[in-house]
């Protein structure tokens, strides 16, 4: 039987061997001119050129089994049809990813859905309630996996699948015409920043990918919150959060389940619980490897956290200071945009580049414009990159589960503001 360390590496020399620059083309989607009703899993689409747009993905998703970029309301996504092993693998060796790291499938109804479930699988009443607010939105739910339909390279051996049903017009309507479920990882190579414009994608795929549809900026600009409701304690645990807060979906299982004993606790993964097996095995995408990480280093500044035991603090000063060398250094720095850390930064020795995040009491600002900032600061040419912390509440939780990922340095600032 071939082990995934076996398929990963059978993976890469087939990338090597058959991975040929080819013709990227960018084709245009207005989302406006997309619309589905509720009744019906088809949508209307208006805009000739759209529904081209659309057409001619289809053709390289369904006839040529490749690979295709697409827009969703989290970030561009890189899809493949989800029941065919052979397209789904395109997918891995276009990214460089890692064949333990499982992908989610995205479906465009409920009919899609309940094609990929197991005869005598049932709902919970928490599912029913998650679906009902936040479908399609940037939620996926862990199902368990019907071995029949869905590939083994999907969920990297698990006996789970990770679903959603994205909100972006784009992502929805290339699912409904295309007429299969898409396993799509973020459009980019494996590690990187996650693309929320089409512009970044081409960027980092150019010659690896025939097709890249272009949405317009993705609204949400993280990826979606992970769910796990499958286990036998009936609570739900958060593998990932996302686009979707868990103050929100607390709000909604409180609305929905009128049997206060039977609502579910919500608990969020690294913060309220562990679990050692599912980080060396992950379930979902985002747990196991670094990710996100633009390509020069990355210093996470703790300004408003207290450290940890042991840990050393040092003043925003002697940081800076630390870093003058005889050459002009080109420093990027992401902060919220009232930070007071805008107003400490050293003029000599240094040529800094800003890129405000939004107000600190606006996380989906920060979420919205986190991965964007990366992309840019990099293509500006800065030799290193400094990001402050956010408060880990709402959408802050999401953004600092992605910061320390990206981070390879974390610094706990002793002065106060």
């Amino acid at each position: 039987m071939l082990t995934l360390t076996n398929f990963w590496r059978t993976l890469k020399r087939t990338y090597s061997l058959i991975m040929v620059p080819v013709s990227t083309r960018v084709l245009k989607c207005d989302p406006s001119a997309i619309h589905f009703h509720t009744d019906i899993d088809k949508p209307k689409i208006t805009c000739p050129e759209t529904l081209s747009a659309l057409k001619i993905a289809t053709h390289h998703l369904v006839n040529l089994s490749e690979p295709v970029a697409f827009p969703t309301e989290t970030v561009y996504g890189l899809g493949a049809m989800a029941l065919s092993t052979s397209a789904s693998k395109r997918i891995f060796t276009t990214k460089g990813r890692p064949a333990d790291n499982p992908l989610i499938v995205h479906v465009s109804s409920h009919a899609m859905l309940n094609s990929l479930l197991p005869d005598d699988y049932v709902l919970s009443e928490a599912y029913r309630a998650l679906i009902k607010h936040f479908w399609p939105g940037a939620l996926t739910l862990l199902f368990p996996r019907n071995p029949e339909i869905v590939p083994t390279i999907i969920t990297a051996g698990h006996s789970s699948v990770a679903i959603r049903m994205p909100s972006h017009p784009v992502a929805r309507a290339l699912i409904a015409v295309a007429n299969v479920p898409l396993a799509a990882p973020s459009a980019n190579s494996s590690g990187k920043p996650s693309p929320t414009r089409a512009e970044h994608v081409l960027q980092d795929l150019d010659g690896k990918i025939s097709i890249i549809l272009d949405g317009g900026a993705c609204e949400v600009g993280l990826e979606s919150t992970v769910i796990d409701g499958l286990h036998d304690d009936g609570k739900l645990r958060i593998l990932r959060p996302g686009g979707i807060t868990v103050e929100s979906i607390r709000r909604t299982l409180e609305k929905e389940i009128h049997d206060s004993n039977e609502i579910p606790d919500v608990l969020v993964h690294r913060r309220d619980y562990a679990d050692e097996e599912v980080e060396l095995a992950p379930t979902t995408p985002g747990m196991k490897y670094r990710h996100y990480a633009p390509s020069v280093p990355l210093t996470l500044l703790m300004t408003n956290s207290p450290p940890p035991a042991r840990e050393s603090t040092i003043s925003i000063s002697q940081l800076f200071g630390s870093l003058r060398t005889s050459q002009l250094l080109k420093i990027g720095i992401l902060a919220p945009t009232d930070s007071a850390l805008w107003d400490v930064l050293p003029s000599d020795g240094f040529e800094w580049y800003r890129y405000p995040l939004g107000p600190a009491a606006e996380p989906a600002v920060y979420a919205h414009r986190l991965f964007h900032g990366l992309i840019t600061l990099e293509r500006e040419g800065v030799n290193l990159m400094f990001i402050e912390e956010v408060k880990e509440d709402r959408e802050g939780l999401a953004v600092m589960n992605r910061v320390r990922k990206a981070a390879g340095d974390v610094r706990w600032i002793a002065d106060k503001w």
